[in-house]
């Protein structure tokens, strides 16, 4: 099936025209580039968030998106020192910060904004000034409210990225699963069964375990890995179907799984690598899919859990694989209206086949450091490697403390000396946590100055 046979049925199976209708005078147009635009890292569409320690200080990774001029929100300030740091040592423009109170889901930061009129006079005010793009981490349906409520209240040109019907093709795994297979066909996507039934899940497990050495259950809007949970195929099969029973409703509980959503069953597959490919979708008129990079992903503990990233080094042959398969999906995503940041993660397995594990509609880990990165180097990237740094030693310690710890070791735009870019800072005082981008000569390099003197610096040793 060519792409544009797989966007057609695809649109009229999902009944996309008449479901996009209600956003259609909100969508951002090619002719809305360089309007100014208040970044929004709303996360309560994603499960699970909520238990990622500081994740509420997440919301401060829009600042390094923010162009000069543009606005972000956040439910939490600034840490002490991080503005300046933004402007005088990594040399970005000037942005307003507007804190918002969410006053119970705190990071339902789109919601609060429509219950603080201060605020929502605040983004009015900036929408009369010639057009508000309003850019989300996820185009969530809490963030085309919030545009539609600025652009009622002042007549203002408003505009979204991401309209929600289209963002959760990209980012519900069964949704994507359906499109992979419409634009490609089979073999494109480890093999996977899905049901709302536990019973129904708890054989397909069984039914998969005979297939590989290990099987996992998905929760299908997670990230991060967060909701999923990978089972020992031979222990599984030991259990039996009453035991596989037991092991699925223990997942649906511990998940929250509240019945009706579909869960998929999956093979668990035996990788070499797992890469992801950034890419930038845009409006209708903008032109085709930008590649902005692929890269290597960190992953942490059996489920792969997300810890950082680098570029690849990847041989040319598979990158070229793993580009041209993506890129036929997320043109597919762009002919059915998605706008903006997406991302693939891909499977690189033993016998050299490349598949596709999931999409990543929004601004994630691998992404905002990417465009950093992008930002101070124009010219090209310098090899480098993203990662969130954790260490109970570091806990109380304050950001300019952190700073003062690195010393020339952090980068400084203006003299380009030092290798240490910090941001989501935080999460540093109450958790010990921040992210970290460290900028070599070479891979080996990065990997050095990652594992060794970044820790050196930070006296925790070697």
């Amino acid at each position: 099936m060519t792409v544009d046979a797989a966007v057609a049925e695809f649109r009229d199976r999902l009944d996309l025209e008449r479901r996009l209708r209600p956003f259609e005078a909100f969508r951002y147009r090619a002719s809305d580039a360089g309007t100014r635009a208040v970044h929004l890292d709303d996360f309560a569409a994603i499960p699970f968030l909520d238990g990622v320690s500081g994740v509420e200080h997440y919301q401060h990774r829009a600042r390094l998106r923010a162009r000069g001029g543009d606005s972000y929100v956040a439910s939490t300030s600034a840490s002490p020192g991080y503005e300046r740091y933004c402007r005088e040592v990594l040399g970005l423009a000037a942005v307003e910060l507007l804190e918002v109170d969410p006053a119970g889901d705190r990071l339902a930061i789109a919601r609060a904004c429509m219950e603080n009129r201060a605020l929502l006079g605040r983004l009015g005010t900036l929408a009369r000034r010639g057009g508000l793009v309003v850019e989300p981490f996820l185009g969530a349906e809490a963030i085309w409210d919030l545009a539609a409520a600025v652009a009622v209240a002042t007549g203002a040109r408003v505009r979204v990225l991401a309209p929600p019907p289209v963002t959760w093709i990209a980012n519900d795994k069964a949704n994507f699963e359906d499109l992979v297979t419409a634009v490609l066909g089979p073999g494109f996507l480890p093999e996977s069964r899905r049901s709302a039934s536990p019973e129904a899940l708890a054989r397909a497990l069984l039914e998969l375990s005979e297939t590989g050495p290990s099987v996992a259950l998905k929760r299908l809007r997670c990230a991060s890995a967060m909701g999923n949970e990978v089972f020992e195929s031979a222990a599984l099969r030991r259990r039996g179907l009453s035991g596989a029973l037991e092991i699925v409703r223990s997942f649906l509980e511990r998940t929250g799984w509240e019945g009706g959503e579909d869960v998929l069953a999956v093979r668990w597959e035996q990788a070499t690598s797992s890469p992801s490919t950034q890419w930038w979708l845009p409006p209708p008129g903008g032109g085709e899919p930008t590649l902005d990079g692929v890269y290597e992903q960190i992953l942490a503990g059996e489920e792969g859990v997300f810890v950082g990233s680098r570029p690849s080094g990847l041989a040319p042959e598979v990158e070229e694989r793993i580009v041209f398969q993506s890129g036929q999906v997320a043109d597919a995503l762009r002919r059915l209206g998605y706008v903006g940041r997406c991302s693939f993660d891909h499977l690189v397995l033993a016998d050299g086949r490349v598949v596709f594990t999931e999409c990543n509609g929004r601004w994630g880990g691998t992404s905002t450091p990417m465009s950093l990165v992008d930002r101070l180097y124009p010219g090209g990237r310098p090899p480098y490697q993203a990662q969130s740094f954790v260490h109970p030693e570091l806990t109380g310690l304050t950001f300019r403390q952190l700073l003062a710890r690195l010393g020339d070791a952090v980068h400084d735009r203006g003299s380009a000396a030092g290798r240490f870019l910090l941001y989501n800072v935080g999460p540093l005082e109450q958790f010990g946590k921040f992210d970290v981008v460290a900028l070599g000569s070479s891979r080996a390099h990065v990997e050095e100055l990652m594992t060794r003197e970044l820790p050196r610096r930070l006296g925790l040793g070697a």
